[in-house]
């Protein structure tokens, strides 16, 4: 599992290397293009919240951390649908991602094919 941290100050959000793969690409593209937006999760740890949603900000420092050293395999057609999930809405939800959730559309949830074991 790899790592997204948002602004040094809170816990990491602990995502699959695959997904985080093309989140980098989308949260890049967004922020490149100064365009702000909002992310929103549900927490694994148990804890007070059952969702968290945060700013996604071009100013605000953010850090990928990858569990394997090898890139994982981009399929376009994942991130089309995800941006266009993010454009459409104004919000990334993270849960609709994640490849461990049956209920997801399978267009948001990486293949076996692009997903490394």
């Amino acid at each position: 599992m790899g790592r997204l941290k948002y602004d040094g100050t809170a816990e990491p959000i602990t995502i699959d290397d695959a997904t985080l793969a093309h989140l980098k690409i989308v949260i890049g593209t967004k922020l490149r293009r100064q365009e702000s937006f909002m992310m929103t999760w549900r927490p694994v740890d148990g804890g007070q919240d059952a969702r968290l949603t945060i700013w996604i900000h071009p100013a605000i420092p953010l850090q990928f951390g990858f569990d394997r050293p090898e890139f994982p395999q981009i399929d376009p057609t994942r991130i089309s649908a995800i941006m266009g999930s993010l454009n459409a809405s104004g919000e990334l939800h993270l849960e609709l991602l994640q490849d461990h959730l049956a209920e997801a559309s399978p267009i948001l949830r990486p293949s076996t094919e692009s997903a490394l074991a």
